[in-house]
């Protein structure tokens, strides 16, 4: 009976229309948080450049670019391989476009969900904790709700998400190495381990070393394929805008599947309006929240508009999209061997190792924060980090349709909460933003305090008296 309700949720029908009212509050709210913000996003962009390599001003917490790895390492996953070419090869290369703009709408939500974390963290020990849970109780006053939403984050993102991540390095490496699965699942949990049970300061270190890593090496990849193409780049990006809104692609519903794909595709990729950035975002140690809420809608561009159109511009410059080919890493590594040639299969199985492991770390950071929200016992910790390490090594096995199909469900539930609450707090988010931006237009190093906005309850430690 539970089975059969579970795969009545998750079912095509149910899927589809959950999905496209979900792209619609996100769409709709995104766009009222970019009017709200004066375009926050465009008129700040270079501001955040200057924000992510700021140096923290005590020892306490993490720096606003270790907190953005940490993000980073979660959102940079297989979706930017694999869902990528998933979403081109089901949506045409009309799909790119509407990825583009669902990152760029959503970079004003992903600032302001991110600046309500920092205006709501709390101390804990030298760090910081925060999220959607902590501001949905210390803003509004609804633990209950808060705990709800924790216990979905936990079960999406620490449970279900780090299984299917397991599963496609396991499926990957088996396919190019010819590595036993079990062997692979091994490997993947004792290296997990060593970095989980070393704490936020070991996870920190790890991330900030992955992630540049990761995005250089297959950044200058795509650049050396673009440049050996540069002649077809601009009929590539004709080819994306005539795709988005060809009269053809609108006769034959074409634009419904590339707009459907390519905002579904750059929304679970770049998490914007998700609520799973901000539990990061609220480890940093900074001197003003809207500083990481511009460093985190940094972080949406960094996800979408470079590392998922790096993958696009690959698939798109081989011309195999069209031929029929869905299976989002099989059109990834084919569309790579005609660059590159025979090692293409070699270079996709390690991307996807650095992308998925990555992703791991993070989602496991994501899960523990709000552990520490719903019960702060070692206990219940241990307990939290032996299951994600049971999850690691059961996906490295096994065959996980169903449970991507529910982690898209809690995801999306998830999305709903998170959105209904910084809907009604983004009144605390503008305010936020006019100060930086007062402080900024008068020379000054932007320093946020409670009594900056007038009847501000629940910012602690923006409180004068503990600073």
């Amino acid at each position: 009976m539970i089975m059969d309700a579970l795969n009545w949720l998750v079912g095509p029908a149910n899927n589809f229309i959950w999905t496209y009212i979900l792209i619609g509050a996100l769409l709709l709210i995104g766009a009222y948080f970019t009017i709200r913000t004066k375009f926050v996003q465009v008129r700040l962009f270079g501001e955040m450049f200057r924000l992510i390599v700021e140096k923290k001003e005590s020892n306490d917490g993490v720096s606003a670019f270790q907190a953005f790895t940490i993000s980073a390492a979660s959102r940079v996953g297989t979706g930017n391989v694999a869902g990528v070419a998933l979403a081109i090869g089901i949506g045409g290369p009309g799909a790119v476009f509407w990825m583009w703009v669902i990152a760029i709408i959503g970079m004003a939500t992903a600032f302001v969900e991110s600046t309500l974390a920092q205006v709501y963290k709390v101390k804990d020990g030298n760090t910081f904790r925060g999220g959607p849970a902590y501001y949905m109780q210390k803003a509004l006053g609804f633990r209950k709700l808060g705990i709800v939403f924790a216990i979905l984050l936990i079960l999406c993102f620490g449970f279900i998400f780090n299984a299917v991540q397991s599963n496609t390095i396991s499926q990957s490496f088996m396919d190019v190495f010819g590595i036993p699965d079990w062997v692979i699942g091994l490997f993947l949990v004792v290296l997990t381990a060593v970095i989980i049970f070393g704490g936020v300061s070991r996870i920190v270190k790890v991330t900030q070393l992955i992630v540049p890593i990761m995005a250089v090496f297959y950044l200058i990849i795509a650049l050396y394929i673009v440049i050996m193409n540069i002649t077809e780049v601009p009929a590539m990006f004709r080819l994306i805008i005539e795709h988005a809104f060809g009269i053809k692609e609108m006769v034959g519903g074409g634009i419904g599947a590339a707009m459907m794909q390519g905002v579904r595709r750059g929304l679970f990729s770049n998490e914007a309006g998700m609520g799973s950035v901000p539990n990061a975002a609220a480890t940093a140690n900074i001197s003003h929240p809207a500083k990481q809420g511009l460093v985190q809608s940094l972080g949406v561009f960094f996800d979408t508009i470079l590392i998922c159109s790096a993958t696009a511009f690959i698939i798109l410059l081989a011309g195999l999209y069209g031929n029929g080919e869905q299976d989002g890493i099989i059109l990834t590594q084919a569309s790579m061997a005609v660059h590159v040639g025979a090692w293409a299969p070699y270079f996709v199985a390690i991307a996807i190792m650095f992308f998925a492991f990555s992703s791991i770390i993070g989602n496991y950071y994501y899960g523990e924060t709000n552990i520490e929200f719903i019960n702060a016992h070692k206990g219940w910790m241990t307990l939290y980090r032996v299951l994600v390490l049971g999850m690691v090594m059961f996906g490295a096995m096994a065959k996980v349709g169903l449970v991507w199909d529910m982690a898209d469900l809690f995801m999306g539930l998830m999305a709903v909460l998170n959105l209904a609450v910084i809907l009604l707090l983004g009144k605390v988010a503008f305010k936020v933003l006019d100060d930086f931006s007062e402080q900024r237009r008068n020379g000054k190093n932007p320093v946020f305090k409670a009594s900056s906005i007038p009847g501000l309850k629940g910012a602690e430690c923006w409180e004068e008296e503990k600073k």
